[in-house]
């Protein structure tokens, strides 16, 4: 039985190292998936799990669950209120500015199943994703109407967490996520696919910092990209900007 990489764990809290491709928990949208991470952690371990957050399903890296309830709706509201920092690494179309902030209200991604109160608001919700490009190169691949083709690899730091925030606003800044199928493009995945063997999501959460719910300390989590994730870094000659 397939076991997850464990990277953090006490008498509170667990944390994983998610692969790209797993369900974090059941979904409407992949009713036919029968491999969930909140499962097989608990199969795992022997006890029951609870998620205080979420990555999509083709992000891989930190995933942190609570041990119990209490804790859990802890950690939760740390979540909530914009105190835990969070890292990711995304490989993205295009040259972005060295660094910014995308500022830039998402409306409300819901499944059909979830219920929805009479008084519930479409409206956009702030969000906020800070970024610096730690890496950029140009190949010499025609996918649009240029010659060739630029890329870049960003660190990104969500202040909020919205659904899909970082895809959405990559998205939105004409910088998709290289192997998005949802909001990137689909050319640019097939010329990954094809040059790099890449078939996943180039998005990962590399590292997460909070206040331990119960013991008040400090706790830093992080998770070096998985080996899909490096292949295409190294064939890009990236590695040295993962410790920039």
């Amino acid at each position: 039985m397939e076991s997850l990489r464990i990277i953090f764990q006490d008498e509170s809290l667990i944390a994983i190292d998610k692969p790209s491709g797993l369900l974090v928990h059941r979904s409407y949208l992949d009713r036919r998936e029968t491999r969930f991470a909140v499962q097989m952690l608990r199969d795992q371990i022997g006890r029951h799990v609870h998620p205080v957050h979420r990555l999509d399903r083709g992000t891989s890296g930190v995933l942190v669950f609570a041990l119990d309830k209490e804790t859990g709706s802890a950690l939760s509201a740390q979540f909530q209120s914009r105190s835990v920092d969070k890292t990711y690494l995304a490989v993205v179309r295009g040259h972005p500015d060295e660094s910014g902030s995308i500022d830039h209200p998402l409306v409300r991604l819901r499944d059909e199943s979830e219920f929805r109160p009479e008084n519930s608001s479409n409206a956009p919700q702030d969000s906020l994703t800070h970024f610096r490009c730690l890496a950029r190169t140009e190949l010499p691949y025609r996918v649009d109407r240029y010659p060739t083709s630029r890329y870049s690899l960003l660190e990104l730091k969500p202040e909020t967490g919205r659904q899909h925030q970082i895809r959405r606003h990559l998205k939105h800044l004409s910088h998709p996520v290289i192997g998005d199928t949802s909001y990137g493009k689909g050319r640019h995945n097939r010329l990954f696919e094809e040059k790099f063997g890449c078939r996943r999501l180039l998005l990962a959460c590399t590292a997460m910092t909070f206040c331990h719910p119960v013991s008040g300390k400090t706790v830093c989590m992080n998770a070096f990209p998985s080996a899909d994730f490096v292949s295409v870094l190294e064939q890009l000659g990236w590695l040295h900007a993962l410790n920039a």
